[in-house]
């Protein structure tokens, strides 16, 4: 057990970012009730001070990670949490995801004060996202609507819809539901309706690579069932594009030791898609030998997807890689 004193976590300085922290803090004292006083640590990141255009326009999902980390390599903190779906593909020299708690809520939440759900919204309504899969899916469907930048926290975004800058948006349901918003009247919708975010739901735990410590703490909070799912789809995004640029929607579930894995690439405009659905067994013996197949599994469906995309598709991840 590491000094009491040297437990700290770093987080996003937004309400929600410390609200995970504060969950994952309590994770670990139910696991180790004398891990003493563990402090948070906030930060303001590049992306929350950056609340004008796309992730893609202004950098990626680096921009929420940067500071958060800094803290790490630094030595200021030694455990750091994150949204999964903020994660770029690829982790910096020296840091591991050392933990991923059970996943909350993977769905996302429609919000409108004149609709009750996207596909009832009136001709040409105005929605705002910054997502650039939610806008994507939406003009799948409903490509007679307006799709309007909008980011920022929780409350910014509820503050913008009050304010009539959008007639709807979307938050992920996870996050509405750690901050105990019964309050906010909104419509989950279903996979089937809108496939979520890869990694929505998932939290992801971070300490320095050479902190044994630190690693065996977290060790006790994995779930080894969402560990599976994480793996799948961020082996699945890594291969075909992890910067924000292409519109991609996956989710894995795990039913047993069956793995379905749900999938959909779609051009920016939402004209053209590919979707697959897939159920494959785990066979692996142990923990880690699924992982690895799981890994190959989510590797092989991009693969797969990728070739039966369109032309347009194929172009569009290629230009983001």
């Amino acid at each position: 057990m590491p000094d009491r004193a040297e437990i700290s976590i770093a987080s996003r300085k937004s309400p929600l970012a410390v609200r995970q922290s504060e969950m994952v803090r309590a994770m670990i004292l139910d696991a180790v009730p004398d891990a003493g006083d563990i402090p948070i640590r906030t930060y303001v990141t590049e992306g929350d001070r950056r609340l004008s255009g796309s992730l893609a326009e202004i950098g990626g999902k680096g921009l929420f990670t940067k500071e958060v980390e800094q803290a790490l390599m630094d030595g200021v903190a030694r455990i750091a949490v994150h949204s999964m779906k903020d994660m770029p593909a690829e982790m910096p020299d020296g840091l591991m995801i050392a933990a991923i708690p059970v996943r909350d809520d993977a769905r996302d939440a429609f919000l409108s004060p004149i609709a009750a759900s996207p596909w009832q919204l009136p001709e040409g309504a105005v929605v705002g996202t910054s997502s650039v899969r939610r806008a994507a899916q939406l003009l799948h469907r409903r490509p007679d609507l307006q799709i309007v930048p909008m980011r920022g926290n929780v409350g910014t975004r509820l503050g913008k819809l009050a304010a009539g800058q959008a007639q709807a948006t979307f938050l992920a349901e996870a996050g509405l539901q750690r901050l105990d918003r019964k309050d906010v009247e909104r419509t989950v919708l279903e996979p089937e309706e809108m496939l979520p975010a890869v990694s929505q739901g998932v939290l992801c735990v971070q300490c320095r690579a050479d902190d044994d410590a630190a690693a065996r703490l977290l060790e006790k909070i994995e779930c080894h069932r969402t560990s599976l799912a994480s793996a799948a789809e961020r082996a699945f995004l890594t291969r075909l594009d992890g910067s924000c640029r292409t519109p991609i929607a996956g989710l894995a579930t795990l039913s047993g030791d069956a793995l379905r894995f749900r999938a959909q690439l779609l051009t920016l405009d939402g004209r053209e898609e590919v979707y697959h659905d897939e159920t494959v067994p785990l066979t692996g013996d142990g923990y880690r030998a699924r992982l690895t197949e799981a890994m190959a599994q989510g590797l092989r469906i991009a693969e797969d997807l990728y070739a039966a995309a369109t032309p347009a598709i194929r172009q569009l991840i290629r230009q983001a890689r």
